[in-house]
């Protein structure tokens, strides 16, 4: 069956002098390149002809943060940048793009900028109040709205133009960097995200993320689930601040679909892997679904122009991602200004 594709409508970039690509870098070069408030570029290391990782230095979190990149197909001029983040593991296991999807394939003849951090597990890339004991210091949202596009900007020679997308628990996460970062992006993919965040179903999938999965302690992110910082980050509530941001939102039933089978990607011909991805996948795709609903009435009632793909079947799992990734590519592509 076709998925519904429904369209709602009714209708301070810091940007530093650009240098060599890092394409251009020999492997194991390393460039110096500063940023705002102390954040650095400390190294760049050829993997192929089109990946690079980079070494970034993040001041608000203090640490080196890695960050793969995938070049556009031709360097020869400035190109946008897409920010392209994994799920709830940050990168830091295997459940990645590159991993788990065909985005090498994908962006072989795209002339756009791929960046992916490789950290941030269980964060929801966000600011916390507190350092935690277990996942440390979080400052996502500072990091890659104010220290990443600076140097990103200056180290490929991007245009300046910038769009993101993300899965799962970062699908939440890039509804708010836009919100609180008006204008850095001109578009935003969210696949399989739950845009609320101070509901007791918001919270209570944040909870599964962060405490069930990563250990941490919520109340260390946003403060008291009943206090203000669970409402300032819900996309919902905040929606307004989207007005202007060319959207793109997507969810499953929860249903079996075409990817549950046992050569999907993850799956690796398992069949406890598999039951696990209908029965569990199904679950959590079946809460993200209503959030993603419930987002997409209230940008409805305040006539701000969205796109919404709601699938009458798929799980949480990365076969519907890459679909998702491929599906709004001409929107993400169109809105920096690229034929896709």
């Amino acid at each position: 069956m076709a998925s519904a594709v429904l369209t709602v409508s009714v209708l301070p970039m810091l940007l530093t002098p650009a240098i060599a690509a890092a394409g251009d870098h020999p492997p194991g070069t390393v460039a110096v390149i500063q940023a705002a408030a102390g954040s650095y570029l400390a190294g760049v290391t050829r993997n192929g002809d089109r990946t690079v990782t980079a070494e970034v230095y993040s001041a608000s979190m203090g640490r080196t943060i890695p960050i793969e990149v995938i070049l556009p197909a031709d360097t020869s001029a400035p190109r946008p940048t897409l920010y392209l983040l994994n799920g709830a593991g940050g990168g830091e296991d295997t459940a990645t793009w590159q991993d788990r999807t065909d985005v090498l394939s994908f962006f072989q003849d795209k002339n756009v900028n791929v960046v992916t951090p490789l950290e941030g597990a269980f964060s929801y890339y966000t600011d916390w109040e507190k350092d935690d004991p277990v996942l440390g210091r979080n400052k996502w949202q500072t990091f890659l709205t104010k220290e990443l596009p600076p140097i990103v900007d200056a180290e490929f020679g991007t245009d300046g133009v910038n769009s993101i997308a993300a899965i799962s628990m970062t699908a939440t996460s890039v509804l708010n960097l836009a919100i609180a970062a008006p204008g850095l992006y001109r578009s935003v993919g969210a696949y399989s995200g739950c845009a609320e965040t101070s509901t007791p179903e918001g919270q209570a999938f944040i909870e599964l993320v962060v405490e069930g999965r990563g250990g941490g302690d919520v109340t260390n992110m946003w403060g008291p689930l009943d206090g203000p910082g669970w409402v300032a980050n819900d996309p919902v509530v905040n929606a307004e601040k989207l007005r202007g941001t060319q959207l793109y939102v997507s969810s499953g039933s929860g249903l079996p679909g075409p990817h549950e089978t046992l050569d999907a990607p993850g799956v690796n011909g398992s069949p406890a892997t598999l039951a696990n991805q209908v029965i569990v996948g199904g679950i959590i795709e079946s809460a993200v679904n209503m959030c993603t609903h419930n987002l997409a009435n209230r940008l409805a009632e305040l006539k701000i122009p969205a796109t919404f793909d709601f699938r009458p079947v798929g799980t949480h799992s990365w076969g519907y991602w890459q679909d998702d990734l491929h599906n709004s590519w001409p929107m993400l592509a169109s809105s920096m200004g690229m034929q896709p």
